[in-house]
């Protein structure tokens, strides 16, 4: 085997078969502890909240302080990870967040608890683009390429729900803080695996200067600012109301930042730009960022909904909630199997329409889960259903964006990509929030399912938004074993360029 020293100077994809399926489960741990994150904290939070005395509308900052800078960052990580060396910046996101999930551990005070959260958040932020990066890499024949992604991509979705189970017994039989110095001890383990093990990519041979210039600082900041502001928006939207200027006057901020971000990507050079406005013209890229708003907004709010009622309505125990969540994380394994046959045997537009279809069957049962006695026949079936489309849909999605990118934007894909994803779970859950919040202050009162229901029609509705845009906008142009059609094509291009003379590629200019 080769020594240390000589792995870091043999290209990613020429590793052993053996050290890249090492890498990948770690990859896939660390995108299973992103998702963590989020979940583990459902079950943590009603302790924290007593033994902190943190109000109903402070605790939600709990979840919303690691989505914001999550979401926020992420173009900037993506950014670094494409410029810089993507596995140090995966290590510095993995310590980040080990030694800030220690410290959240220990503290015993509502805001620094919150400030600690925002900075697991950054360490996060780092760890996801970089991962797809050096996914990208370690993984260049398409085939194999678009298995790897969508193993990284299940353990999101296993993460989401394992997680609300492990965090459920820390609390159940241990103490909360154990929540936090779990995600210490297994980030810390993660970052210093890949640092021992993993290859470094091919480093640029721009200069320093030239590489810093083009991280775009003005252009990410701005950008950063904006998502921050829409982020802050919509969470306190469901706690103050949606009338009130402490929601209005950052959700108008943000959106006029965003247009000042997209006039300077477009007015300076394209090497220079962050997002340059040519993402945005790949085939399909549009509305496959759209579709990737929906995942996590789908199991965000399907948890939302269901868990206070299961725990405070029905007085379930945390353990029993989390039992009774076990299908939207445990269907998502194997039908992550049934998703790559399928995207090899179909175009991914039609891959994406089954899921959808799906998602769209299995949230139609759940407003008719309206009490205890009924979970086995709508809400059982429902996540099993929904959970399985949902998959589909999420796993699909991420392959086909690489498939119709080239490798060199890997990172700024990857992070767009999660920004998505993180934007929709916030956005979605705070829009359930307030459906639910105003149906029940006139329909039965917080103990009502009519709220929830609403909720739930909410989710229907916008299923079948998606599903129509993926049918009508979405071109059919990306073939089974995603991505193969594609890279047959640039090496053509290669090839027929190389066989130009020099006064032939002049005569072609």
């Amino acid at each position: 085997m080769a020594s240390s020293g000589e792995l870091k100077r043999t290209a990613p994809d020429a590793q052993p078969k053996f050290l890249k399926a090492t890498l990948l489960v770690i990859f896939c741990f660390a995108q299973f502890l992103d998702a963590f994150n989020n979940s583990a904290l459902f079950a943590a939070i009603p302790p924290i909240a007593v033994d902190l005395n943190i109000s109903n509308s402070t605790s939600v900052w709990l979840i919303s302080a690691y989505q914001l800078t999550f979401a926020a960052l992420l173009l900037s990580s993506g950014r670094l990870s494409d410029l810089y060396n993507p596995k140090y910046v995966f290590v510095i996101g993995m310590f980040l967040m080990s030694f800030c999930s220690l410290g959240a551990g220990f503290v015993r005070n509502q805001i620094p608890l919150i400030i600690l959260r925002a900075f697991m958040g950054v360490g996060a932020a780092l760890n996801v683009p970089s991962a797809m990066n050096l996914i990208i890499h370690l993984y260049t024949e398409p085939g194999s390429q678009s298995k790897a992604l969508g193993a990284f991509a299940g353990a999101a979705a296993l993460g989401n729900v394992i997680g609300l189970i492990i965090g459920a017994s820390f609390v159940s039989f241990v103490s909360w803080p154990w929540v936090f110095f779990f995600i210490t001890i297994v980030s810390f383990v993660l970052g210093l695996a890949i640092f021992a093990l993993a290859p470094s990519p091919e480093s640029t041979t721009d200069p320093s200067k030239s590489r810093f210039r083009r991280l775009d600082l003005p252009g990410v900041s701005t950008l950063t600012v904006a998502l921050v502001l829409f982020i802050f928006a919509v969470t306190s939207g469901s706690v103050s109301g949606w009338g009130t200027a402490r929601v209005i006057a950052p959700l108008i901020l943000s959106v006029v930042l965003v247009l000042v971000f997209l006039v300077w990507e477009a007015h300076i050079p394209e090497e220079l730009a962050a997002l340059p406005p040519k993402v945005w013209k790949y085939e399909n890229f549009g509305i496959l960022i759209a579709v990737s708003l929906q995942p996590f907004m789908w199991w965000a709010s399907v948890q939302l909904l269901f868990s206070w009622l299961y725990q405070e309505v029905y007085g379930w125990s945390t353990i029993n909630t989390a039992v009774h969540f076990l299908p939207l994380g445990l269907v998502s394994f194997p039908i992550m199997g049934v998703a790559t046959v399928l995207q090899q045997k179909f175009p991914l537009k039609w891959v994406i329409l089954v899921g959808e279809s799906l998602v769209f069957i299995g949230t139609f049962l759940l407003p008719f889960a309206t009490s205890k006695d009924r979970y086995w026949h709508f809400a059982f079936p429902g996540f099993v259903i929904g959970t399985a489309g949902m998959t589909i849909v999420f796993a699909t999605t991420n392959i086909a964006l690489f498939a119709v990118t080239p490798p060199e934007v890997a990172g700024i894909v990857g992070a767009v990509f999660t920004c998505s994803l993180q934007l929709g779970s916030a956005a979605g859950a705070a829009i359930i929030t307030s459906i639910q919040t105003s149906v029940q202050l006139n329909h039965g009162g917080p103990d009502s399912f009519d709220g929830r229901a609403a909720g739930f029609w909410f989710l229907v509705a916008f299923t079948a938004a998606e599903a129509i845009a993926v049918l009508c906008f979405m071109r059919d142009t990306v073939p089974p074993n995603a991505g193969k059609k594609i890279e047959i094509d640039k090496m053509k291009d290669i090839v027929r360029t190389s066989s130009l003379s020099t006064g032939e590629r002049e005569g072609h200019a």
